[in-house]
């Protein structure tokens, strides 16, 4: 965002709680204002806090980023109410699309299909007949995204107590506690269109994300374009995303997700009226700055005749480097980065939020960084995402990294032939499925416990002939005989 508004000639303001002092967007920024706790809640999902620290700075307009109240109506209209520009789709549009029970209903309407499931939500008391859904089912919250606020169901009795904590993560992400409930599709993948809509009818698709590679139905890697989308499934797509973005009056960035099967049908999942983490990867195919035409479109410009549905170039991914312990159901982990190696070069880009010395506390999502790599075709994407790994080093706390090392040498993900059922299939609730890797998570084990900088995330070196011991495993054996 700061990169974006420097490019346009305009003065950029961070906000931050007391646990992001430190943090790079504070750095980056031209201005930083401090907005209250640690606690989101007290902090960056204040309204009131936000608002006054816009009028503070003496900004003009608000972009509210791709988390907390980025899908919010309610800090959309405060934001109008308070004299400023809001950078995104308005407030009338996240009512809605950005609740995903309205964004359903209006798919609906519009002839798209969807996957069946409630319309309305789920009521204190009245538990729906899962007879009318079918199971396994998945309860959803209604707004936010994430993968927070979602749990499987795979019997009447398991309801309850999985609805009682979708609700409860619902309420502390996103300040709403409404789920709704809907069958699971499987087997599938996860694909999305960009959209990009200006405020004179422009309405730009911008290619698919194919995001089936999960954990906790949360999104671990992206990219585009998806191995499994010919040009036929890409104009359905398109149209059902054309259908969605027409029920209102659409401008800004968006994202409209869908469920596609193995027979290439697709269905409505939900409709993202904001920028999203993975944004990065349509920049790559797309060479646009989406951040930028959000600015511009809100500021009035039209989106030129060229860019309504721009030709992909080449094949991009991102994998999402979190502070987790993919060995132990990727946990979710805090603590300081002691050192920190970003990988560079041709078609390499690392949109990171740590630094050396940053403290990672519990009370926000634990994403490190993005690390996005652009190729001329798929083959040499993933050849060249395996070399940006292995320059990539994170030290003083368990990453993700030996996980992401691991999928690109896997022939399903090297062949593009996966789905949202890849990781708990091959890595199963975080335990590795081959012996091989098993002895990778023994030994990143062994040399986190002596706090020792894992390179590349954790994987087997390449045997030297038979009986040869992998690097890792010897690093882990050597410190376990001088513990």
């Amino acid at each position: 965002m700061a990169r974006a508004c420097r490019e346009l000639g305009i003065d950029s303001v961070a906000v931050f709680s007391e646990a992001d002092v430190d943090a790079p967007h504070v750095e980056a920024a031209d201005l930083a204002v401090p907005i209250g706790p640690r606690a989101a809640a007290e902090s960056y999902l204040s309204i009131d806090a936000l608002i006054q620290a816009a009028r503070r700075s003496g900004a003009d307009a608000v972009h509210p980023g791709y988390g907390f109240l980025s899908e919010s109506a309610a800090f959309a209209t405060a934001v109008q109410e308070a004299g400023l520009a809001w950078i995104g789709p308005p407030p009338a549009t996240q009512e809605a699309l950005g609740n995903k029970l309205a964004a359903r209903r209006a798919a609906v309407e519009a002839g798209v299909p969807v996957v069946p499931g409630l319309m309305v939500p789920v009521q204190d008391g009245v538990l729906p007949d899962l007879a009318d859904i079918g199971l396994p089912a998945m309860l959803k919250a209604a707004a936010g995204g994430g993968g927070r606020g979602m749990r499987r169901v795979d019997s009447a009795e398991a309801l309850p107590s999985a609805l009682a904590t979708a609700r409860r993560e619902a309420a502390a992400a996103f300040g709403d506690g409404t789920v709704y409930l809907e069958r699971l599709v499987s087997p599938a993948r996860h694909v999305e269109v960009q959209l990009l809509g200006d405020r004179h009818s422009g309405l730009a698709c911008l290619g698919e994300r194919d995001c089936s590679i999960q954990r906790r139905h949360q999104k671990l890697v992206e990219e585009s374009p998806s191995p499994a989308v010919t040009p036929e499934i890409r104009a359905s797509l398109y149209e059902s995303a054309r259908r969605v973005a027409g029920t209102v009056a659409f401008e800004s960035a968006a994202t409209v997700e869908f469920l596609l099967d193995p027979e290439g049908n697709h269905y409505f999942l939900e409709m993202n009226t904001r920028l999203q983490v993975e944004h990065g990867v349509t920049e790559l195919v797309t060479g646009l700055d989406l951040v930028a035409w959000q600015i511009r479109i809100a500021a009035g410009e039209r989106l030129p005749a060229g860019l309504l549905e721009p030709a992909l170039r080449g094949n991009a991914v991102e994998v999402r480097i979190y502070a987790e312990d993919p060995w132990n159901a990727f946990r979710p982990l805090a603590g300081a980065v002691s050192a920190l190696r970003l990988p560079s070069g041709p078609g390499v880009r690392v949109d990171a939020a740590v630094r050396p010395g940053l403290e990672l506390t519990p009370e926000y999502d634990p994403l490190l960084g993005k690390l996005m790599v652009h190729a001329e075709d798929r083959p040499a994407m993933v050849a060249r995402l395996r070399r940006a790994l292995d320059e990539t080093v994170v030290g003083g706390l368990q990453t993700d990294l030996g996980f992401h090392r691991w999928l690109v040498d896997q022939p399903a993900f090297a062949d593009g032939r996966y789905d949202t059922g890849f990781v708990p299939q091959h890595w199963a609730d975080g335990t590795p499925l081959t012996d091989e890797v098993a002895e990778v998570a023994a030994a990143a084990a062994a040399m986190a416990r002596a706090e020792l900088t894992p390179v590349a995330g954790a994987r087997p070196a390449r045997a030297r002939g038979a009986g040869a011991e992998s690097a890792w495993a010897a690093a882990a054996r050597r410190e376990a005989l001088r513990s």
